[in-house]
């Protein structure tokens, strides 16, 4: 039995060691594009305030993959699924065939759909190549400009800030985290982050990314005119299911999942931040992007691939934040 998994990160480690609770001799695949080992998410933020190092990232140990007897390739993207052929197709033109096949590719950053954010100074918040780069380009100019008011936003900011960067948060909605607190709570939110040093403008939005190769200024849909060598956008995540739309596996958000973490073709699966389960308060599928729930999934997921012995119970939409030592969680 050859299992595949696309994606090196929670969900696909723990795929891993659901697959292995079960079978102990099954070949393992792992595919991801990124060039480093799984690493945690959620501490980019420390890594970039200078908090934490990158080895402190690491999600498991070293010697995690040579373990579990995982064939792991990194810095190869998967084009594309054929589901007829059972194999994926690489960048590379490289073909693997699966007899069982795990999904686990994640989301991105959503673009900001404007002109110029193709050139070197604008970045995401979610990846160790971005945090690399924003590192490098913030302890040069030690000004960042970023749009989005959603927590990636907010946690890139404070991260900038904490590394002694001067930050601007703008965002177009009249209040930040328009999206996960109410506007009591957001009022005492944003008030806390500007009184700890980063500017916050709301009502404004990022019209063109102006330079030669690289970032000099923004220019707001105001006209203004914003110097600026870093610009990072927080503006959410989309699911990563491109690799998926030639073939019949059904998307919506994301790729929709069964009780079983499978998707509408046998002997596929999904888990993770691309995957649409079930949420337990709106009774229906949705993406609820947590690393709680795609470790959960992946390790179901991965026991699933097996033998189906597990259906996934669903998850709760949740949020949790710490900003110069004020908490918040918000949950539903």
């Amino acid at each position: 039995m050859h299992y595949l998994i696309i994606g090196n990160c929670a969900a696909g480690i723990n795929a891993i060691e659901g697959i292995r609770k079960l079978d102990g001799s099954g070949e393992i695949t792992v595919v991801s594009d990124e060039d480093f080992p799984a690493y945690c998410r959620c501490l980019i933020t420390d890594y970039v305030a200078g908090t934490r190092k990158k080895e402190d990232l690491l999600y498991r140990e070293k010697d995690f993959y040579e373990k579990n007897k995982v064939n792991l390739i990194l810095g190869e993207r998967v084009n594309k699924v054929d589901i007829s052929k059972k194999e994926i197709i690489l960048q590379s033109g490289k073909k693997l065939s699966y007899d069982r096949l795990l999904v686990a590719t994640g989301a991105s950053p959503k673009p900001l759909g404007i002109k110029g954010e193709e050139k070197y100074g604008v970045f995401g918040f979610r990846t160790l190549r971005d945090a690399d780069e924003i590192i490098k380009l913030a302890d040069e100019t030690r000004k960042a400009v970023i749009f989005g008011g959603g927590l990636i936003g907010l946690k890139a900011a404070y991260g900038l800030k904490k590394r002694g960067v001067d930050v601007q948060v703008m965002v177009k909605s009249p209040r930040i985290l328009s999206q996960v607190v109410d506007t009591q709570a957001a009022e005492i939110i944003g008030k806390w982050l500007q009184e700890n040093g980063i500017s916050i403008r709301t009502g404004v939005a990022p019209e063109e990314i102006l330079g030669d190769k690289e970032v000099e200024e923004v220019r707001l849909d105001n006209g203004e005119k914003i110097p600026a060598r870093l610009v990072i956008v927080g503006k959410g995540v989309r699911c990563n299911t491109s690799l998926v739309e030639d073939s019949p596996i059904k998307v919506h958000w994301g790729i929709l999942a069964d009780d079983f973490l499978q998707t509408n073709i046998e002997g596929v699966f999904v888990a993770g931040d691309v995957a649409e389960t079930k949420d337990l308060v709106f009774d229906r599928n949705e993406v609820n992007a947590l690393w709680t729930a795609a470790c959960e999934q992946g390790r179901i997921a991965g026991m699933n691939m097996v033998e189906k012995v597990k259906k996934y119970p669903g998850s709760i939409g949740a949020n949790s934040a710490d900003f110069f030592g004020l908490a918040f969680i918000s949950v539903g």
